[in-house]
């Protein structure tokens, strides 16, 4: 049985979200994803116009006047949540973390999904995929979905306060480091759209929530928006930019559990951390803008709905051009 506390923040993301879809993101979902492609409805009498590709020649024959087949977008879609539960997301120095701030992000996905007869599928992920639940309707699947990404592995894990050196630019696994035993610590971004590929034959839409500090998934990212329609969702904290002088400080990277020792009262070293976060920042949003693949950058500390709604309204502008 989940721990109260899990329970009563599942509930709360129910409540609010739920709320934000119903008030905020009414008809917004709707109007920038399309179904997977168009079904077949029924046939009419043929109307000047009529593409005559479209004449149905046997019951044309049987009725002695030309009929057409009427066709209807399919409208129901599979959304699918990849959702980064790597050590570093669970880092966060305001009211929630970096991954209870996925946790809403994928709920109002998922209940916007939902509502609209859309299936909705969820895969875990850290260096290896952790869990995966096959898409389906419904809003008790819904509430699972969330409740997963929010407190899937919480016994096994505490939550860091301190910084990670990932996010001051530090890629990778730092030669020598350790791993804890049983993963989690590392992200393979690569690894999950790998595993997304492998078990989604049927085009869909697919969001891939994380902090992105990881390397070498631009490619397969690519590979899967050539087929579905991927969306990256960058998930920061706003300490990963602005560090205050607070003196000499023990950072610890949550991802390779190595320690450094800093002096947050130089100058230079806070203005080093900045330049070098909002530098990952850009170089991600250039890498994704060049492979056609929107980005959404949420802050932890803030809403997580505003930065949604814009997501939706700039995507509906473009498919109107």
């Amino acid at each position: 049985m989940l721990p109260s506390e899990i329970i009563r923040r599942v509930r709360e993301i129910q409540v609010r979200t739920g709320r934000q879809v119903a008030d905020v993101l009414a008809g917004e979902y709707i109007s920038v994803f399309r179904g997977s492609g168009i079904e077949f409805d029924e046939v009419r009498p043929y109307l000047p116009g009529d593409d005559i590709r479209t004449i149905d020649w046997n019951v044309t024959a049987r009725m002695g006047e030309p009929f057409v087949k009427r066709y209807v977008e399919e409208r129901q879609l599979t959304l699918t949540l990849l959702a980064d539960i790597s050590a570093s997301q669970e880092f966060g120095t305001g009211e929630r973390s970096k991954r209870e701030a996925a946790a809403e992000i994928c709920a109002l996905l998922a209940f916007s999904a939902i509502q609209n007869d859309d299936k909705v599928g969820l895969t875990l992920f850290h260096d290896e995929i952790e869990q995966f639940i096959p898409p389906r309707k419904g809003q008790r699947h819904a509430l699972r979905v969330v409740r997963e990404v929010l407190a899937h592995g919480q016994d096994e894990r505490r939550r860091p306060r301190s910084l990670t050196n990932r996010s001051l630019g530090r890629r990778g696994r730092a030669a020598g480091a350790p791993k804890r035993r049983g993963g989690r610590r590392g992200t393979s971004i690569q690894g999950a759209i790998e595993f997304f590929l492998s078990v989604t034959p049927r085009k869909s839409v697919c969001f891939v929530v994380s902090d992105f500090l990881d390397e070498g998934w631009e490619s397969a990212l690519r590979q899967a928006n050539r087929k579905h329609d991927v969306i990256a969702v960058l998930i920061t904290d706003p300490r990963e930019t602005e560090i205050p002088n607070v003196g000499l400080v023990a950072l610890d990277d949550a991802e390779t559990g190595r320690r450094i020792l800093v002096d947050t009262g130089k100058p230079g070293f806070r203005r080093s951390v900045k330049e070098l976060s909002l530098a990952r920042i850009d170089a991600l949003r250039t890498q994704l803008t060049a492979s056609s693949i929107d980005l959404i950058h949420v802050d932890a500390s803030l809403s997580v709905v505003d930065p949604l709604v814009k997501f939706f309204k700039a995507r509906e502008r473009r498919m109107r051009r």
